[in-house]
């Protein structure tokens, strides 16, 4: 005979333990962060230089594809950097939110759930100090939300699209934020 108090499925302590399923939980996916230089050389290598101090991973230059004479760009020309943070994302974070003083705006979170923002001055963040030979540089802060679950549209084999119930709204993101401890006004 079956005891009332063990764990067994069907019995009023398993649905009482678990109110939400693990499924529809928000996590971040990765932190990207980018600097665009233009053609300015000496802000690209400034730019490398921030995240290598920012960042445990090597940052990467970004490529034109396109030739745009009005801007005088021409393909392959390095533009810019970034780099992309998936270990310790959330940590990051973070002391990039504390340098906006833990304060988002509704404008920087798009439909799909994901936010971005700038930082203007490097020396708000949390732990970097001035550095003379960066001056004053600012950097951009994209942040990728989704759900367990989302491999699905990224798999190689039998690649699907995330069903519409499952994506992450700007309302749910919106409400994961205020959840961290960030204000969004």
């Amino acid at each position: 005979m079956r005891s009332a108090t063990t764990n067994q499925p069907g019995t009023k302590k398993d649905s009482a333990s678990s109110n939400q399923n693990p499924m529809r939980d928000i996590i971040i996916r990765k932190v990207t962060l980018n600097i665009g230089a233009g053609k300015n050389e000496d802000l690209l290598k400034k730019g490398l230089k921030l995240f290598q101090k920012l960042s445990p991973l090597a940052p990467v230059k970004t490529v034109t594809k396109k030739r745009i004479p009005e801007w005088g760009l021409r393909p392959g020309l390095q533009i810019g950097c970034m780099v992309t943070v998936r270990e310790g994302a959330e940590k990051l974070l973070q002391r990039l939110l504390a340098a906006k003083e833990k304060t988002l705006s509704a404008k920087n979170f798009d439909t799909m759930g994901n936010f971005s923002f700038g930082i203007p001055e490097y020396i708000d963040i949390e732990g970097l100090e001035y550095d003379p030979d960066l001056k004053i540089i600012g950097l951009e802060v994209a942040v990728t939300l989704e759900r367990p679950g989302y491999r699905v549209k990224r798999r190689r084999i039998n690649t699907r699209s995330v069903g519409k119930k499952h994506q992450v709204t700007k309302e749910e993101a919106i409400a994961f934020v205020q959840s961290k401890g960030i204000k969004v006004i």
